[in-house]
């Protein structure tokens, strides 16, 4: 058991493995100061706090670089959320590092450096890590040979990727108005040098992307199926919720009966390489995301620091409710109120 305090709060980890507990075990002092769990195995526990004037300053002063996710904490579709440019000059202005890690593949590094600068946010392609850079750097980090092909059902950010990494991508968009032909005597052929298939967001998914995927991991030997995250819903537009990437990737396992690599959050596969660029240590991290199953719980499976905004998919009810089980640090509205509380404390 190790104990330490910080700030006033006190965190508490237990690890007991030789014991099998029937139900998690919760306990917190009557202040909610003080919260941890107890199971078998090994559990990490955080106490959740409202960002406030109290305890932005210590937020500031114990990080040096901020994981920004995009949809849902930068812009929702093509608007920005209030107050973010302000706030990102603002955190440059302290010497913060920023670095934006999102989930959505539809676009390359390039393309989301060009979506920021149309923003009026400027943001070099360096300072991008999307999923879709991390399935090309997956396969190049595990050595896929460069004469396989790879089948991406999604968009092309992910064939872009695949490119500048020296993989050949097939698929994608190109095959967004391909049919097939549901009929006797006919033989659906795909390509046997196909060494790994990319599934990713993908508005255009059709049954003939489907097919040509699944003939792909199930027949060709050795094949690798990637998932770049399984996100079930995203902010695509700004007024609503659309199916995320996790609603593709789910046919695909339902077809194949196989499960993929994911090396998007909260997979911590990206994390290698924003140390080695960065060489900032992980408790000296914080990531700032709207979705707990994949922002919040890549940071804290990091060691990060986290801070949920609820600009985006998850709601104070949602983190609030009993059932959830992952807790961030800190919880705010927006990314902006950052800047709101500092200008109140100065």
């Amino acid at each position: 058991m190790w104990q330490s305090k910080e700030n006033g709060d006190i965190r508490i980890r237990l690890s007991i493995d030789a014991i099998t507990f029937p139900h998690k075990i919760l306990a917190s002092s009557p202040s909610s100061r003080v919260k941890f769990t107890i199971m078998a195995g090994v559990e990490s526990t955080t106490v959740c706090q409202p960002l406030s004037l109290t305890n932005v300053r210590h937020l500031m002063d114990s990080v040096d670089a901020f994981l920004l996710d995009c949809d849902g904490v930068i812009w929702k579709g093509d608007t920005l959320i209030d107050g973010v440019p302000r706030t990102l000059e603002m955190l440059r202005s302290k010497g913060k590092k920023l670095v934006f890690v999102t989930n959505n593949s539809t676009k390359s590094r390039k393309q989301y450096a060009h979506k920021f600068q149309s923003l009026g946010i400027p943001v070099t392609e360096e300072e991008i890590f999307s999923s879709s850079f991390a399935a090309a750097m997956y396969l190049k980090v595990n050595k896929f040979p460069p004469e396989k092909k790879v089948y991406v059902i999604g968009g092309e950010g992910i064939l872009e990727e695949l490119k500048l990494a020296g993989f050949t991508g097939l698929g994608g968009p190109e095959d967004a108005t391909k049919t097939v032909q549901l009929k006797a005597n006919t033989l659906f052929e795909h390509d046997k040098s196909v060494g790994a298939v990319v599934v990713g967001l993908d508005p255009y998914l059709n049954y003939y992307k489907l097919q040509y995927a699944t003939l792909c991991i199930r027949e060709n030997p050795g094949c690798i199926f990637i998932a770049t995250n399984r996100d079930a819903t995203g902010n695509m537009t700004d007024l609503q919720e659309w199916p995320g990437a996790g609603c593709m990737v789910a046919a695909v396992c339902g077809a194949t009966q196989k499960e993929p690599t994911v090396v998007g959050k909260p997979s911590t596969f990206l994390m290698d390489f924003l140390q080695k660029k960065y060489d900032i240590p992980t408790c000296r991290m914080c990531m700032v995301g709207d979705r707990l199953d994949t922002d919040i719980l890549f940071g804290q499976n990091a060691g990060c620091k986290t801070l949920l905004v609820l600009s985006g998919v998850t709601s104070k009810s949602t983190l609030q409710d009993p059932a959830n089980d992952t807790q961030p640090d800190f919880f705010t509205n927006q990314i902006s109120d950052i800047f709101d509380l500092l200008k109140l404390k100065s």
